[in-house]
């Protein structure tokens, strides 16, 4: 864990984290959910005409961009304010997805911090990008 103070930060900084999606990983996040899309079942046919394989849910992946956000950037204490996503291309149960979070605006006066997410596949394919909006709670540190 990082755990970055506000004055620590500065844009252009970087954090990634790396993760290999498996059938387990779906299996978990749709009992969670409660969604069983048969999209995201590799034993169901209504994804083969549109995709390669069964995708992972969105869901996982925008995990991705958190674990990096509460473990590395900025690793402390902190509340998502406003998440805006594209998930350009599927991710497929196996695919090893690297979110990268880059910081592009500190708000001192709010405690907010902006960060550009981009993630891509084992291929180097960007298959989700957007921007996030992240609230540091206030400390001693964070002022």
């Amino acid at each position: 864990m990082s755990n970055y103070t506000l004055t620590d930060l500065f844009v252009g900084q970087v954090a990634r984290i790396q993760r290999t999606f498996t059938e387990e990983d779906v299996h978990l996040c749709n009992t969670l959910t409660r969604e069983f899309n048969s999209v995201y079942k590799r034993e169901e046919n209504v994804w083969k005409p549109h995709f390669d394989g069964p995708i992972v849910p969105g869901l996982l992946s925008e995990g991705l961009i958190t674990e990096v956000i509460s473990t590395k950037l900025p690793g402390t204490a902190c509340v998502l304010l406003q998440k805006e996503i594209i998930f350009c291309h599927p991710i497929y149960i196996g695919d090893t997805i690297s979110a990268e979070l880059q910081v592009i605006d500190i708000n001192h006066e709010r405690n907010w911090i902006t960060q550009k997410v981009s993630c891509y596949n084992q291929n180097g394919k960007e298959v989700v990008k957007g921007q996030v909006v992240v609230f540091l709670l206030p400390n001693e540190n964070n002022r």
